[in-house]
């Protein structure tokens, strides 16, 4: 392990967090609050998402998915409920369930993948079951009766349709109820009005769809039908303009959604036809396979470039709320990929209100700025500090920093602590800018104004180490475990515990900090903790499962919550 080399304080520094921090959260949160109760009903989910994005730098996921379900309780359109649904489903991890299907339900209405698809709210149904194991009609009411349907049909035809060599008969009046231009055409002053045959051979209609339109105008129904034909009549109504039977289409055509092959197949019909239901259909399975549909070049092609925002929206379903999900599932699986950044970009030209401006502009100098791409960054945190973040004001400091403009960074925190609260993360940021006393100074001030900040910490400790301090630095890290645990945090403990040669303390925090987070990865990503423990465990006696459950015992009645998790950690494996 010495190869890695013990932490060092030249090469420690905090993350920029990309998420809203206002400089004052209280008088914020209590103004969001007042909104609430003074807005419109429509506007309450939006104001909610704002609320999540705020309360997101807290990461506590008890108030982050209580704002994500008032979101989707006040939600009213199809869109906003078929993306919040998916957001609940992703906030819970379901996707690391072995067989658990995206489409299944969770037996709660605000999840339910049937109900995100009816428009409308209920205030009361946040905690009421779904009906999935219900009959959702009655087929006496669903259905026509077989003799109303056999009167229908045998209705007189007056007028025929030519496609190619055969004459579909059709009933005048119902081939014009369809839509006002073959109303227009059928019964107005249009020369066809007079003919009993039309030839529609041109028009690139085939006999079969012809049929099926003579059938649907008498039936109104679109059940009988293949799906192939109904796609085809999807087409005919939109070309048309035969609102009622594009609707029908719409709707039954949603039905054949039911996982990612459909999708594909179907979407692309939805977003020629304009069809709301349809695509919303296909959107929920897409949004409920992240993130693994993120890695699809199918299905980024879907969301990912201007022009695929333009079709989505002209569906109906482009909005800040479906590129905010996208683009914070991206973020945490891959934070420079491409895919990320397209999605904030496409998230910036959804922003209409002041803070979604702010926070799609934040991300985007947060990304460019892990892309080292610093002047990028430096414009971006710019623009977000115009819109009124004045968080991106670290933002620019760093990216200057960066760039080799240390001192310009330096008097950029300055001039923002003389002219606001102060608040913890301005006396940490601007610490990275100081040196010697002024910087220890800078790290002690921003911990008793924010004691929640874990790099004053880190800090401290890594510095004491290098002073061949260790037992100090455990301490001083310990400060912080004790009331937040994490992974970074335990990360450092952990090095400091194996400096000191005491390897069974070090494998505790080690299967405490994979528990947190299974996929951790220590010494700057260059080594797995899942290798780190098998290396550790040639240095520490193995017990056996009877012994773990003593220790579980033990450190249960101690209240020693690291060494459970890291004892069950182990029986686990």
């Amino acid at each position: 392990m010495l190869p890695f080399g013990l932490p060092k304080t030249d090469h420690l520094e905090p993350t920029i967090e990309p998420h809203l921090k206002p400089i004052q959260l209280v008088e914020t949160l209590a103004d969001l609050y007042r909104r609430l109760g003074t807005c419109l009903e429509s506007e309450k989910s939006l104001i909610c998402i704002e609320q999540y994005s705020i309360l997101s730098s807290l990461g506590d996921p008890k108030l982050l998915r209580r704002c994500l379900r008032a979101a989707r309780q006040h939600a009213f359109d199809v869109h906003s409920k078929v993306v919040l649904s998916a957001l609940l489903r992703y906030e819970r991890r379901e996707d690391e369930h072995d067989g658990v299907s995206p489409m299944d339900c969770s037996s709660f209405i605000l999840e339910c993948p049937k109900a995100t698809l009816e428009s409308g709210c209920d205030l009361n149904s946040i905690y009421d079951h779904c009906k999935c194991y219900q009959e959702c009609t009655n087929s006496a009411d669903a259905q026509i009766s077989k003799e109303d349907e056999l009167l229908t049909l045998e209705e007189d035809s007056d007028i025929s349709f030519c496609v190619g060599n055969e004459e579909i008969d059709c009933v005048r009046s119902k081939i014009a109820a369809l839509s006002t231009p073959f109303k227009a055409m059928l019964c107005g002053s249009f020369i066809e009005s007079k003919r009993s045959k039309i030839d529609f051979s041109q028009n690139g209609i085939s006999v079969e769809l012809m049929k099926a339109v003579d059938l649907y105008s008498r039936t109104k129904r679109v059940d009988m039908f293949s799906p192939k034909i109904v796609l085809e009549l999807l087409s005919f109504a939109e070309r048309f303009c035969c609102e009622e039977m594009k609707s029908a289409c719409d709707i039954h055509l949603a039905t054949f959604v039911n996982c990612m092959e459909d999708v594909l197949v179907l979407i692309e019909y939805g977003l020629e036809a304009r069809a709301n239901v349809l695509v919303a259909s296909c959107l929920q399975v897409l949004l409920r396979e992240l993130p693994s549909s993120l890695h699809s070049p199918k299905v980024m092609r879907i969301f990912c470039s201007s022009e695929a925002r333009e079709r989505l929206a002209s569906a109906g379903h482009a909005s800040f709320l479906l590129y905010y999900f996208l683009s914070q599932v991206a973020m945490e699986e891959d934070k420079v990929s491409n895919t990320t950044v397209m999605l904030l970009e496409r998230l910036k030209e959804c922003a209409t209100l002041k803070w979604q401006k702010a926070l799609a502009l934040h991300q985007l100098g947060c990304v460019w700025l892990e892309r080292l791409e610093y002047k990028s960054a430096q414009c971006y945190f710019e623009a977000a500090t115009e819109a009124g973040h004045v968080y991106s004001l670290a933002g620019i400091a760093r990216s200057r920093y960066k760039q080799g403009e240390q001192h310009s960074a330096y008097k950029l925190m300055n001039t923002l602590i003389s002219e606001y609260k102060a608040v913890g993360w301005m006396y940490q940021e601007r610490s990275l800018y100081n040196t010697g006393e002024n910087k220890i100074a800078d790290l002690n001030t921003a911990t008793e104004l924010d004691p929640t900040l874990s790099f004053p910490y880190k800090y401290r400790a890594v510095s004491k180490a290098e002073k061949k301090q260790t037992k100090d630095a455990i301490s001083e890290i310990d400060r912080i475990i004790q009331f937040k645990l994490a992974p970074d945090c335990l990360e450092l403990r952990a090095w400091l515990f194996i400096a000191i040669e005491d390897y069974g303390s070090a494998l505790r925090d080690i299967r405490a900090m994979l528990t947190l987070e299974p996929s951790y990865k220590m010494f700057n990503v260059r080594l797995s903790g899942d290798d780190l423990i098998d290396l550790l465990n040639h240095k520490v006696q193995q017990g056996s499962q009877a012994d773990c459950w003593l220790q579980l015992c033990d450190q249960w009645s101690s209240i020693d919550d690291i060494g459970s998790l890291a004892i069950i950690h182990q029986m686990l494996v």
